[in-house]
């Protein structure tokens, strides 16, 4: 059976990769490997969602389907206050995430986690670049889950490629959320956002 990198426990043999890219000033340092998400490079399209994200943006932020954690090292260098945690399903690139968060001097908690199955709390925002390849049903679920954890007003950030499905998840997202719109486009990417209504009821 075919490896991808949602895969919860690859197999493939070790590939380690190391790298150092500049964001928000300041250089930051990567660790990748076999069996993950973009192990060359951080994706162009969570880089865009990382520029996207609000200068106000605080609290507390998950980042779901973390890879091996590009999103929560950017965020947290352009967000130092923010209380981050990162969530895969993958337990290389989850490992990964990890140890690129503590090489970059930075905290974050950690969630072994199929989608939100073993995310607990609340959050003010959820950033994610969505497993596209595991289709359309798994990531509408994420997405409704998302707001399932968001607090009244929080926001969900998200990037898809316009070839990949992206007018469609935005009229999906405008339905599940009332308030959805497109913040970027770069590239044939779509950074969208969804804000969870002021008045809207969250997790008991």
């Amino acid at each position: 059976m075919p490896e991808h990198y949602y895969t919860a426990s690859p197999q493939s043999a070790h590939e380690e990769r190391h790298f150092r890219t500049v964001f928000a000033g300041r250089t930051l340092e990567f660790e990748t490997d076999a069996g993950v998400f973009s192990k060359q490079h951080i994706d162009p399209g969570s880089e865009l969602l990382c520029r996207s994200l609000p200068p106000t943006l605080g609290g507390d932020v998950l980042d779901m389907g973390c890879g091996w954690g590009a999103m929560t090292v950017m965020t947290l260098s352009a967000h130092p206050d923010v209380r981050m945690t990162m969530a895969d399903i993958n337990e290389r690139a989850l490992a990964l995430a990890v140890r690129n968060v503590e090489r970059n001097g930075m905290q974050a908690a950690a969630v072994l986690s199929d989608g939100f199955a073993q995310v607990a709390g609340e959050f003010d925002a959820v950033i994610t670049n969505p497993p596209i390849r595991a289709g359309k049903a798994v990531i509408y679920r994420m997405f409704e889950e998302a707001k399932a954890h968001l607090r009244a007003g929080g926001a969900l950030y998200l990037v898809i490629r316009k070839q990949q499905g992206a007018p469609s998840a935005l009229k999906f997202l405008r339905e599940l959320y009332g308030d959805a719109e497109v913040i970027e486009r770069d590239g044939g990417y779509w950074i969208i956002r969804c804000r969870k209504a002021a008045g809207a009821e969250t997790r008991g």
